[in-house]
């Protein structure tokens, strides 16, 4: 699990282009789906896990658990998950989310 440092980190471009990969459907939303996806396998395979600030213990040792076992890099965002979910479009709030391409996963990687 990554934790991201305050220097070095631009939230705004990296919520920006997790909203880009949001408008091509490349995201995976919500810790079950994630789950599910990781456990499955198929096409839209998790790449890149980006969890929110404010998750509870269980979700965040679930996530942290499922991503480790599978191999899947994990990043601890600094915002809550209300922001997360606006800056996606959603109205409640999320948890965390997984990016499934290669070429959106590299762009989110320049803003971390």
């Amino acid at each position: 699990m990554e934790k991201l440092k305050d220097e070095g980190y631009d939230e705004r471009k990296l919520l920006s282009s997790l909203g880009l990969c949001a408008r091509a459907g490349k995201l995976i939303f919500g810790v079950p789906m994630i789950c599910d996806a990781l456990r499955g396998g198929g096409k839209k395979i998790p790449l890149l896990v980006f969890e929110a600030a404010d998750t509870s213990e269980n979700t965040h040792k679930k996530i942290a658990d499922k991503t480790a076992f599978y191999g899947v890099r994990t990043v601890r965002l600094q915002c809550d998950g209300a922001t997360l979910a606006s800056a996606l479009g959603k109205t409640s709030s999320l948890a965390a989310v997984a990016i499934t391409d290669e070429q959106m996963c590299r762009m989110a990687e320049k803003y971390i």
